[in-house]
């Protein structure tokens, strides 16, 4: 199975295949509105609105697993995100991030690019660079400063 074979809804309530991403770089995190990493929604904002023309998509993914720190609805993740930190990247709906209901998507993820100990995700804001065939090249940690990523996006993208 590839990335590109994969959907899902976004907080719009729409389906969103990745296939609609080939060509594209793509940084996929899963995020949390009540983390202590929230503000890396702003480096993630500037990154997207940096390398956006150039190729680049975010595509951030909620997830309520780890302490339940996304608590909210699809419209308080939106009002968030939106009001607190102008994110205008692609949100998509509440997911699993690991276990036995863990979304395609993180499920492939994980078994591209393994953790420090495994490959389960341990944390809100573990960060995922895909390059523009579909491969998954890089998995940062959650304290991983989206700015950290900037060489490799830029390597990818020249």
């Amino acid at each position: 199975m590839s990335i590109y074979d994969i959907s899902a809804e976004t907080l719009q309530g729409e389906t969103k295949s990745f296939s609609d991403y080939k060509g594209k770089v793509l940084v996929i995190v899963n995020t949390a509105s009540k983390c202590g990493f929230a503000p890396q929604f702003d480096g993630l904002q500037k990154i997207y609105e940096t390398y956006q023309d150039k190729g680049l998509e975010v595509l951030g993914f909620p997830c309520d697993q780890f302490a339940n720190q996304e608590p909210g609805t699809s419209e308080d993740i939106a009002s968030f995100c939106q009001k607190n930190y102008g994110v205008s990247f692609q949100m998509f709906d509440k997911i699993d991030v690991k276990g036995p209901n863990a979304h395609p998507l993180f499920q492939l993820l994980t078994k591209e690019v393994k953790g420090l100990l495994s490959e389960d995700i341990k944390w809100n804001f573990t960060k995922f660079l895909v390059d523009q065939t579909g491969k998954v090249v890089k998995r940062y940690a959650p304290q991983t400063a989206p700015e950290k990523m900037i060489k490799d996006i830029e390597k990818l993208l020249s």
